[in-house]
């Protein structure tokens, strides 16, 4: 039987250290660290499955190739792929689901302590000489809170959102959801409208896919309907949160302040309104990292695989 020919156009995205092996064992497998638009219908020629992180592979790409038996997405959300143009050419369209499940919930919650805990500030405190010349054993001028009792939101109550909620219990959190669909779907916590989650809500969480629903689905308006003593996490996509509304919103102190993983434009613009904002210090950042644990990465691989395998 003749070998699958298998390209993976963005293998850089998965990192040295996690292991190819379970994709290799199945064909010829070609990679490439990362593709430019122009690149793809060349890369692609010829092969059988087509692996992508983030490249878009779309209608042109895709008539291009017609050996493509399969697109497999080396994510849970597919907006990179033409999936009505590949479904026309009865061409499958694969992602991971439920891969990064307990990595996304632990950066959630490295995010929400570090957030509540004022923990930026107090690492500065010490590493600055502050703490060393203040006088007193401790530092009790910028108070944090505990997260029992408080409120949790969760917009998207899908896999990662469910993890996130229980993790959240253990803390003693009160737990409500806001969900995207539009039907509320769980009979474990109270479904809410968006604005009542935002206004009521110590701590909101957002773990939703970016489609048409979720779109620009939190503004200035919403913003400023937040609790103004509560802190936003978007764990979901860049897109959901308005980011020149939400640099604003903090620079103008509407909320207590915010963590951002995700982006609308990856990597971030130098000239990016999260960088320019005046109170940086109320806005935590990190390089949409929430997926990428080791072990994450490694099951994305052996998802990758198993998808494979049903040609």
């Amino acid at each position: 039987m003749q070998k699958l020919k298998i390209v993976f156009l963005d293998a850089a995205t998965i990192g040295d250290d996690v292991s190819l092996q379970p994709i290799i064992s199945l064909g010829q497998l070609t990679t490439y660290s990362s593709t430019a638009p122009d690149e793809v219908v060349k890369r692609i020629s010829g092969c059988d499955v087509v692996i992508t992180n983030k490249v878009w592979v779309g209608k042109k790409e895709i008539h291009s190739n017609p050996c493509l038996k399969l697109i497999c997405v080396a994510a849970t959300g597919m907006n990179n792929v033409d999936l009505a143009y590949a479904a026309s050419k009865n061409i499958p369209v694969r992602n991971a689901v439920n891969y990064s499940t307990e990595s996304v919930a632990q950066v959630t919650f490295m995010h929400i302590l570090n957030l509540v805990g004022k923990a930026p500030y107090f690492d500065n405190a010490v590493k600055s000489g502050y703490y060393s010349s203040a006088g007193s054993f401790t530092d009790v001028t910028n108070p944090f809170y505990e997260l029992k009792g408080k409120r949790l939101g969760i917009i998207g109550l899908g896999n990662i959102g469910s993890r996130v909620a229980q993790i959240a219990e253990v803390f003693g959190m009160e737990i409500s959801y806001f969900p995207t669909s539009g039907k509320a779907h769980s009979d474990k916590y109270p479904a809410k409208g968006l604005g009542q989650l935002l206004a009521e809500s110590d701590v909101i969480t957002i773990h939703a896919p970016l489609n048409e629903r979720t779109k620009d689905l939190i503004t200035r308006k919403e913003l400023h309907a937040m609790n103004p003593n509560g802190y936003i996490v978007n764990m979901g996509r860049g897109g959901i949160i308005n980011e020149a509304d939400l640099a604003d919103a903090l620079d103008s102190g509407v909320m207590a302040g915010a963590a951002v993983d995700v982006f609308t434009k990856e990597p971030l613009p130098a000239d990016h309104p999260y960088l320019t904002m005046t109170k940086r210090n109320k806005l935590l950042l990190t390089p949409h990292i929430g997926w990428a644990s080791k072990e994450a990465r490694e099951l994305l691989v052996a998802k990758i695989a198993e998808n494979i395998k049903t040609l």
